[in-house]
């Protein structure tokens, strides 16, 4: 073994010595563990690897892992990201989130560290309710939805994560939940291994204030006739014996329909790395909400320039046009200006 390789670790290396916790049957759970599990296998240090997080209940992730991490402020961990990302590139660094502190208050840092394309892996927890606070309504919940912050109903027109990242040039995309392990793992994977912002929605059960919220399609009984696929190269089919798929119709509109009534040969082929995000997007209006067939994989992953890479090639560059500078001497320079 040479002084450049990573040593073999197993899940118990990447758990800190904190008591995870979590009410009782939160999806967190199943999250962390695959995280944890994932770790090993994707050749990566600890002393490398740093977990970031905002506030709520999904901002706890840092303290668990066995690794460096931040629990900053509601809604800022990408922006803490970006900081450390264009400073340190040769970390790993992942930013936990919920749905309401990336869309509400973090909305715009959330955005802007996708349409940069910073390099981060953002695994935003989705379970439509703030459950830290105890109960309030968030941007994801549905219309109408009644909690103790909307006693007659929110009239709030809810997020769709997927469509709000892809609306953001984000360059890789993609859904999965928490009640299955190996694609939550392979998606996090595919997510990890991206050259730029990878944002992952995860459908998360708030078993204590929004319990159930996802169970129409993620109960394993459902799971074959509402959840869709989404396998890059492949005709976009679900059910138990692959009999339903999707067909774009001649106005761009996408449909369901019974492959037997229209032939194997009209449905849509999945093109994850199509430059264009309008067929992502198109993909991910195709469920009105998690009550009807969701396609669930990757959207979208394309190649761009990643922001730290742009941003210290320029620095290069001006530091060999005009020599380096010398950073103690600006800041004891004195004023810059004279205001009279």
């Amino acid at each position: 073994m040479t002084d450049t390789a990573v040593p073999e670790t197993t899940r118990k290396d990447w758990m800190s010595d904190q008591e995870v916790r979590w009410c009782p049957g939160c999806g967190d759970y199943s999250v962390l563990t695959a995280v944890q599990m994932l770790l090993p296998d994707l050749g990566v240090r600890r002393e490398t690897t740093v977990f970031l997080s905002g506030i709520g209940c999904a901002a706890r992730f840092p303290y668990y892992m066995n690794t460096y991490g931040l629990h900053s402020i509601h809604g800022r961990a990408p922006a803490m990201a970006t900081g450390l990302a264009t400073t340190r590139p040769d970390l790993d660094i992942w930013v936990v989130t919920g749905d309401g502190d990336a869309l509400s208050i973090g909305g715009n840092h959330l955005i802007h560290a996708l349409r940069r394309n910073v390099k981060m892996t953002i695994l935003m927890f989705n379970n439509q309710i703030y459950g830290l606070t105890k109960g309030q309504y968030s941007p994801t919940s549905e219309v109408a939805k009644v909690t103790k912050s909307t006693p007659f109903g929110s009239v709030d027109a809810p997020f769709n994560p997927v469509s709000l990242a892809l609306g953001a040039e984000a360059s890789f995309v993609a859904r999965t939940h928490d009640m299955e392990r190996a694609h939550m793992q392979e998606t996090f994977r595919r997510a990890h291994a991206h050259n730029g912002a990878a944002f992952v929605e995860v459908y998360q059960n708030c078993n204590v204030f929004n319990d159930g919220a996802f169970e129409q399609i993620t109960s394993k009984d459902n799971r074959p006739s509402m959840l869709i696929p989404l396998v890059d190269g492949q005709p976009i089919r679900f059910g138990a014996e692959g009999e339903r798929g999707v067909v774009q119709r001649a106005d761009g509109r996408l449909e369901i329909v019974e492959v037997a009534d229209v032939g194997e040969d009209r449905l849509l082929v999945h093109d994850e790395s199509r430059p264009d995000p309008g067929l992502a997007f198109a993909l991910s209006r195709l469920s009105n909400g998690p009550t009807e067939p969701t396609p669930i994989g990757v959207f979208r992953a394309v190649e761009r320039p990643e922001y730290g890479s742009e941003m210290s090639r320029q620095i290069v560059a001006a530091q060999e046009r005009r020599g380096a500078g010398d950073l103690a001497a600006l800041l004891r320079s004195g004023s810059s200006w004279t205001v009279e």
